[in-house]
C-alpha cells in the first residue's frame, strides 16, 4: 500500500470510529503532544452525493453536518480531522492521531489506537452481517422436468 492509501485508511477509520471509544483509546495511550491550530475545530455542512446502483448519474442526496480542524505539532507534522457531527473533541483527537501517524510515533499510535479500533469495528460489522444473514430468505425456482 502507498502512503496515501494508508493515510486514507486511517483517516476513514478515525472518522467512522465511535467518539467515546476513540477518546478512551487516546486517553489510554497518554500522549499529549504540543501543537498549534492551523484551523481550530469548526462545525459546518457538506453536500452528500449518491449514485443509483453505484454507477448511475450522481445526484445530491442532502447535507451532512461535519466538524473539521487542522493542527501542526511542534515537530512539524500537520494533522487533519474530519468527522461526522458536531464533536470538536473527536475532530481534535483525529487530527492529533493523523499528525502522529506521520512521525516517529506512528508504530506506537497504530498499535495503541488504530489497531484496536479496526478490530472492534470489524467485529461490529461481522455481528451486523451475521444478524442480517439470519433473516435472509433464499428463493429458488423448481425445475419442472418437462424438458
Amino acid at each position: 500500500m502507498t502512503a496515501e492509501s494508508n493515510r486514507r485508511a486511517w483517516m476513514s477509520l478515525l472518522a467512522k470510529a465511535p467518539a467515546d471509544r476513540l477518546n478512551a483509546l487516546w486517553q489510554a495511550y497518554g500522549a499529549a503532544p504540543k501543537f498549534h491550530w492551523l484551523r481550530a475545530p469548526e462545525i459546518g455542512a457538506s453536500m452528500v452525493r449518491g449514485r443509483l446502483g453505484g454507477t448511475g448519474a450522481p445526484f445530491n442526496l442532502g447535507e451532512m453536518t461535519l466538524t473539521r480542524c487542522a493542527l501542526q505539532l511542534e515537530s512539524g507534522e500537520v494533522g487533519h480531522g474530519y468527522v461526522q457531527g458536531r464533536d470538536k473533541q473527536k475532530a481534535e483527537i483525529a487530527a492529533l492521531v493523523d499528525a502522529l501517524m506521520q512521525g516517529p510515533e506512528a508504530a506506537a499510535v497504530k498499535a495503541a489506537v488504530l489497531e484496536p479500533l479496526s478490530a472492534e469495528m470489524a467485529e461490529v460489522k461481522t455481528a451486523r452481517a451475521e444478524k442480517a444473514a439470519a433473516t435472509k430468505v433464499d428463493f429458488f425456482t423448481m425445475v419442472r422436468g418437462e424438458d
